[in-house]
């Protein structure tokens, strides 16, 4: 039995812990870092998921950032456990959590990810949306939460101002 609950400010050093295992030394360095250092992430949105013994086997963040004149959401990262991959937990935290952002009023969700592996929770790659540099502009993706949400929306990522 898997629990999926808000993250609390007390989970970040146990969700960090998780990345650094799921993710290659050197994931900070990555662009879309930049837009997060010392943004907190979503309360609410960012998840974690806990098994029966309380133990962490996942955990999902969100960040808002700005496209242009656009508010949006910055999913990630999004990381399960090695000893429960493979049982859909991933596809659960990221459900779940699309479901909470567009019941929070949310209008769009961005990532940078794989399409094949996002496009089967409706994400599509985007033009003109551009993400800081290096970044691969064939895995800028995005979600609409409320229907035209990414229509004329375009320009440059940016970090929140609030």
């Amino acid at each position: 039995m898997i629990e999926l609950i808000a993250e609390q400010p007390q989970d970040r050093w146990e969700v960090e812990a998780l990345y650094d295992l799921c993710f290659a030394p050197g994931r900070e360095a990555l662009s879309s870092y930049r837009l997060r250092d010392d943004i907190p992430p979503v309360l609410g949105l960012s998840q974690v998921a806990r098994d029966e013994l309380g133990i962490l086997a996942g955990a999902i963040r969100f960040w808002p950032v700005h496209i242009g004149s656009a508010d949006a959401l910055l999913l990630g990262p999004v990381a399960v456990h090695p000893t429960h991959q493979g049982e859909g937990l991933g596809g659960s935290l990221i459900r779940d959590s699309l479901a909470k952002a567009k019941s929070s009023g949310w209008a769009r969700v961005l990532l940078v990810g794989d399409a094949p592996y996002y496009r089967r929770f409706g994400f599509e790659r985007l033009s003109g949306v551009e993400m800081p540099p290096p970044t691969n502009p064939d895995r800028v993706l995005g979600f609409a939460l409320q229907d035209g949400a990414w229509d004329g929306v375009q320009g440059e990522v940016s970090r929140w101002k609030g």
